[in-house]
């Protein structure tokens, strides 16, 4: 970082991305501020600069350096390696602390507490957002865990048999059924139902799960601010929703007809694959650690996809659309949606979008990430 670099950052002032800092104080307090950059999405601390932006430089560069890498290394767990840098402004020096976005979350003080960045401070990671960081390195998967209040009564068996009876050709034996529901991941050992449990097989999914549902509006414009001429909550299992969704998007959605021998086929403006695939990337790819569900608007131009949570740790926007993702964020989730034949195992579900939407309407999707929300824009022709 030079320069011009520090003072644009001066200028924009603190944020998600950078602190000021006039001076070194506790070492658990430095180790609190690299570990909220490293759970979050890296960025910079400027020792040296104080919290209106004005610099005041630092003296004994050695020595600061030594003491900031003692931390990163001694006291934060795992360790962080911290790029320091010390850039001159005409008589005085500010040390620039690079702290990478960890791929070993979460990350922790000594002290035993875990941080996180939100806008420009650090704050202690509540449960919600430590489970959300566990789910980032896929050191847990949040669809596999217990819903303490539901037990076996509240999933019914009844579809859960004619489930794996059509999609996987087994016709289990009463006795069986339980041990069936424990290898995919529907019963916990403990015999409790699972987050996906609930989610396909539920009696009620969304009195343990409120937010499991998708909204589906028609925007009769093109801004969010008008109000929907149509509104509907798409509750249920999983497969239903998807069901009822699709209907939905269908009603709002120009046909065009192609005659073929002496029957008129009807043809969707966009095609009704990419819609699915993109209603069931939402659902198989969502974070389900957020209390938000699933928006799908449909305006004049084009519609939009709001998918609660940003991307999983190792995924990008880019790679998404060469087909080179394959994260599993609910692999239990994914895996009952590829019994069904909703989704691959390739990754290549975006790819697929992106190619039957341009075929159809000449024009380009959009994918972008905003605050905790993932959102896909389909053009309409």
């Amino acid at each position: 970082m030079n320069f011009i670099e520090i003072s644009e950052r001066i200028e924009k002032g603190a944020n998600i991305h950078t602190e000021f800092k006039e001076k070194l104080s506790s070492n658990e307090e430095l180790a609190k501020d690299i570990v909220c950059f490293a759970n979050t999405d890296g960025g910079q601390i400027l020792l040296g600069v104080n919290k209106k932006g004005i610099i005041v430089g630092v003296d004994d560069v050695d020595m600061l350096s030594n003491r900031i890498d003692d931390i990163a290394f001694n006291r934060c767990e795992p360790p962080i390696s911290v790029i320091i840098e010390a850039v001159e402004f005409n008589d005085k020096t500010v040390i620039v602390m690079n702290v990478p976005k960890g791929d070993q979350k979460p990350y922790k003080t000594a002290g035993g507490l875990y941080y996180i960045r939100s806008d420009n401070r650090c704050q202690q990671a509540s449960r919600q957002e430590l489970l959300r960081l566990f789910q980032d390195t896929e050191s847990m998967f949040y669809d596999k865990i217990e819903i303490y209040r539901a037990n076996i009564q509240d999933i019914n068996i009844e579809n859960f048999s004619d489930f794996i009876e059509i999609y996987m050709n087994i016709s289990a034996r009463k006795e069986l059924i339980k041990s069936f529901m424990k290898n995919l991941s529907i019963l916990s050992k403990n015999e409790k139902p699972t987050l996906a449990g609930i989610l396909f097989f539920g009696n009620n999914p969304q009195y343990f799960i409120p937010y499991s549902k998708i909204i589906g509006a028609y925007i009769d414009g093109e801004d969010i601010s008008i109000p929907p001429t149509d509104r509907k909550d798409f509750i249920g299992r999983i497969p239903e929703i998807l069901q009822d969704c699709m209907k939905f998007l269908k009603l709002y959605l120009k046909e065009r007809h192609i005659i073929k021998g002496l029957e008129p086929e009807a043809f969707l403006e966009i095609p009704e694959l990419a819609l699915r695939e993109a209603l069931v990337n939402a659902i198989a790819h969502r974070d389900y650690t957020i209390s938000s569900p699933i928006r799908v608007l449909i305006f004049n131009s084009h519609i939009e996809y709001h998918t609660p949570g940003k991307l999983p740790n190792t995924v990008t926007i880019e790679s998404m659309k060469i087909g080179g993702s394959h994260v599993l964020r609910n692999p239990t989730i994914y895996n009952l949606l590829a019994k069904m034949g909703l989704v691959t195992d390739l990754g290549s579900g975006v790819r697929r979008i992106i190619e039957l939407t341009e075929q159809s309407t000449g024009k380009e999707i959009d994918m972008k990430v905003i605050d905790n929300e993932f959102i896909l824009t389909l053009p309409r022709k």
